[in-house]
């Protein structure tokens, strides 16, 4: 259900942090670690799976937004996830 907007006392810009911004250019991450380091939380900081489907919906779209700057890796076995890290020209 919408809401005013006098309701809430901080409203900002929706502002992405480029994948440059965010990823070490040396290492290769799960979509699991991305979410976290997109909420500027440690690569395997524990959470509540519920906590981590959010961040999954924040960084699934944010991957779509800037996919050429990625590359990806297969998964180590059928129950890994697989690889992502930055293309090497972004």
């Amino acid at each position: 259900m919408p809401r005013p907007r006098s309701e809430f006392d901080d409203v900002r810009p929706l502002e992405f942090r480029t994948p440059e911004e965010v990823l070490d250019a040396d290492e290769m991450y799960t979509m699991s670690e991305i979410g976290r380091l997109l909420q500027g939380l440690e690569p395997d900081e524990p959470l509540d799976p519920d906590t981590e489907n959010v961040l999954l919906d924040w960084a699934i779209p944010w991957m779509l937004k800037y996919a050429e700057s990625f590359v990806f890796a297969e998964p180590v076995d059928e129950q890994s996830a697989g690889y992502y890290g930055l293309a090497e020209d972004a």
